[in-house]
């Protein structure tokens, strides 16, 4: 993709550009540690969750730094493996909700968000047509106890509207 000239950073510059430098961000659903690999480079302590070992195992070896975890996100308590709770910025970007059982997905959602500090947002993006309506999913982040911030249609920062082919949701608790 990068040989393409696809932008391969875009949602963890998006991410870089809400905080500070040396926020806590939370990679949920990370896979082999693109996002969080490049929010750490920039400097931010970044902790990566995803249910595939393998993916953590690349994640371990193609980006050192980050804490990486194998834990399942519907099942997400970082207490409980010893990791302060209260990121600035949790970020579940590559389709990772469309690849949820629809039965976990309000869940998920809770737990990314009782994951974010006084102030934290939670930042979800992911393409239509992938068995997620944005409608369902708005609708999803409501029940879970969280608030829209902002819609996008890319991470870009591309206004989201009617027809949209992609959703980037800003929610706070």
């Amino acid at each position: 993709m990068a040989r393409e000239g696809r932008d391969l950073a875009g949602e963890a510059r998006m991410v870089d550009a809400m905080v500070g430098r040396g926020s806590r961000i939370l990679d949920a659903g990370c896979g082999p540690g693109r996002v969080g690999g490049f929010l750490h480079d920039l400097g931010h302590t970044v902790v990566g969750v995803d249910v595939d070992p393998v993916l953590i195992a690349a994640a371990e070896a193609d980006h050192p730094g980050p804490t990486w975890l194998v834990g399942d996100l519907a099942e997400l308590d970082l207490a409980a493996a010893g990791i302060p709770e209260g990121f600035d910025v949790v970020v579940c970007g590559g389709n990772v909700m469309t690849f949820l059982a629809a039965s976990t997905r309000v869940e998920v959602l809770r737990r990314m968000g009782s994951h974010l500090a006084e102030g934290g947002r939670l930042v979800v993006g992911f393409g239509a047509g992938r068995g997620y309506d944005f409608g369902a999913f708005r609708m999803d982040t409501r029940v879970a106890g969280l608030t829209e911030s902002v819609l996008l249609s890319s991470w870009d920062l591309r206004a989201f509207r009617q027809g949209s082919d992609f959703l980037v949701a800003v929610l706070e608790r």
